[in-house]
């Protein structure tokens, strides 16, 4: 320690024009010193006030340059050293030191640089100031292309300093991707496959890059989903792997780059991996296989990607994740359900699977989680049904493989989204299926549970779907047993409720449903049409401007229907709709017009 306290006042007084031997011998014993005991030695340098010299010392670029460099890495090692190091002025001569041309003199300063930018605001943008960062990226693409193992050290150390300088900073990671650095870490990864620290480098690097948006387009220009994929197929180690998913994760989420990763092979790595693990009882093994199966279905999510690996059903990929379906590991389960959810995107797709018994594989897969099921996996099925019942021709034979009885087997259900899921499944198979909407509007269990839901305030899909669901029932079934199940179950008054929604496609269902009420059921309903205000509904529907044409002329026809009630008629008379409806007659809307013409006749005859 006396040795070091002489070195340390024989430093403060010398100056850049002192003897280099002097200086030479004083910076071996701070070297020395910190070896030893880092912190308390940067704590004295710092006491002592020598930081104060350093810049002078940098300065002269002289035999000692690179130690004084390496001193001040070794200090910034230090969280409390790195401002220090800021405020007393040593970025502007390090960053000064990128442009020599010998080799430690850089790897000492590149070491420095990224030691003080490492979780330090203040380093960061003393380095951004001096234009730091640039003379670094050009260096890195200089460089990248040469095999001589002292530019691969070099190479590493300028990807640490760009990763600390960068990391967790969005608009510095952004002045990366405009230098145009993806490419060059892109190329690095080919070339210095061999280099594992540098290979680590660049996967940190693309990790913290590529979750921005704006690097995806330059991701996409470069082989990287080849690099990637290649570099997969080498790893063996659970943590190695890992590094590579975190950038495949982010990456997979462009549609550009899903498709090249399926064209690079990605998909088959994964499916050996769940093969791997899908057994195994440790924690990587779990971990391995839930990245990997959760990735697959990123994939599926594009459609040129989706469709590559469809191959007409006959894929392979395909056949394989319909096999996870009847496994029993849920994420496999999970991951099955999703795929086909994914999968089932188009209507060729959709037809074929249903013709292929997909449905009966989801069913047994449903029941196997009624009771305390997993509400992951009960969700992702019901997504997969609801997908699989869009196209017309499927949803007679959905019906027919008994799918609404299963589905209706989750009304218990306390979750908001296998709520949400239940009613959108139900809703797609009972479009334009009457007996299946009489049937289900006449279980009585199953309105007392929409009325329910329709309330559910802090759930506003749960809440939409079913104010649809109900409407539905009603306009598909065109039953006036349907029509009394809702109205004795409450459902008249949500369905008013959503005549106001602000969703056209909701008010125009609402005011179809009340329309096919009033015309089969008037009787039945007439005390909440009066209680709910229907009539001064229609009335505002019909004097806003904002109200589309489908929902005036959908007025127009529930007004009509309304008429033959006493009460409703003289709630008509009351608001003046005469005036109202003979000012529509000139709509531009010629259905609009024509529509207003017969109402006011139909007003006028019964006025």
């Amino acid at each position: 320690m006396d040795n070091l306290s002489e070195a340390l006042k024989k430093l403060k007084l010398s100056s850049a024009d002192s003897a280099t031997d002097n200086i030479e011998g004083c910076l071996d014993c701070l070297l020395k010193a910190l070896a030893h005991n880092n912190v308390e030695t940067s704590g004295k340098i710092q006491e002592m006030g020598v930081l104060s010299v350093m810049p002078s010392l940098l300065s002269a670029q002289n035999s000692s340059t690179a130690k004084v460099a390496n001193i001040i890495a070794e200090m910034a090692k230090n969280e409390f050293m790195r401002s220090p190091c800021v405020e007393a002025g040593l970025i502007p001569p390090l960053v000064q030191l990128l442009n020599c041309k010998d080799q430690e003199i850089l790897l000492q300063t590149g070491r420095a640089l990224g030691n003080i930018c490492y979780d330090s605001h203040e380093g960061r943008s003393a380095v951004d100031a001096a234009g730091g960062a640039q003379i670094v990226a050009e260096h890195i693409k200089a460089l990248a292309e040469s095999t001589d193992p002292a530019a691969g050290k070099l190479l590493t150390v300028f990807c640490g300093m760009m990763m600390n300088y960068s990391n967790d900073n969005d608009s510095l990671q952004a002045q990366l991707i405009t230098m145009g650095v993806i490419p060059t870490l892109v190329k690095l990864l080919g070339v210095h496959s061999q280099n594992t620290a540098l290979t680590e480098m660049c996967l940190i690097a693309f990790g913290n890059l590529a979750e921005l948006e704006s690097s995806k387009e330059q991701f996409a220009s470069t082989n990287i989903a080849e690099e990637l994929v290649r570099l997969f197929r080498k790893q063996v180690e659970h943590d190695k792997k890992e590094m590579i998913f975190e950038v495949l994760a982010p990456l997979a989420e462009n549609d550009v780059i899903k498709l090249q990763l399926v064209e690079a092979g990605l998909v088959e790595c994964l499916l050996e991996v769940v093969d791997q693990t899908v057994d195994g009882d440790r924690e990587e093994d779990v971990a391995q296989l839930k990245t990997s199966s959760d990735l697959m279905v990123l994939l599926l999510l594009g459609d040129e990607s989706m469709q590559k690996l469809f191959e007409g059903g006959k894929g392979s990929v395909f056949q394989r994740v319909l096999s996870w379906v009847p496994s029993n590991n849920h994420q496999l389960q999970l991951a099955g359900a999703l795929a086909i959810a994914n999968f089932a995107r188009n209507d060729g797709n959709c037809i074929h699977m249903v013709d292929t018994g997909i449905v009966q594989k989801l069913l047994e897969l449903l029941d196997r989680h009624v009771d305390e099921g997993n509400v992951t996996v009960q969700h992702a099925a019901l997504s997969a049904l609801r997908n699989l019942a869009i196209p017309v021709v499927n949803k007679s034979k959905m019906l027919s493989a008994g799918v609404s009885d299963v589905v209706l087997k989750f009304l218990k259900s306390e979750m908001p989204p296998v709520q949400f899921k239940l009613l959108g499944t139900l809703r797609m198979l009972i479009d334009t299926q009457t007996d299946a909407a009489e049937q289900l509007g006449t279980n009585t269990k199953l309105v007392e549970r929409l009325v329910e839901w329709c309330e559910a305030k802090d759930h506003a899909g749960v809440m939409g779907e079913s104010n649809r669901l109900l409407s539905a029932l009603i306009r598909h079934s065109k039953s006036k047993d349907v029509v009394r199940t809702v109205t004795q179950g409450g459902g008249v008054k949500h369905l008013v409720t959503m005549a106001t929604s602000e969703h056209m496609i909701m008010q125009n269902e609402a005011l179809v449903a009340l329309g096919v009420t009033a015309a089969l059921d008037l009787d039945c309903a007439e005390k909440d049409f009066v209680g709910f205000n229907v009539v001064q509904v229609l009335h505002k529907l019909l004097t806003d401007e904002r109200s589309a044409p489908e929902i005036k002329y959908n007025s127009m026809i529930l007004i009509c229907s309304v008429m033959g009630s006493e009460p409703l008629h003289k709630e008509v008379q009351s608001l003046a709709f005469i005036d109202v409806v003979s000012g529509l007659r000139s709509h531009e809307n010629k259905t609009v017009a024509h529509q207003a013409s017969l109402t006011e006749q139909r007003l006028t005859a019964q006025s």
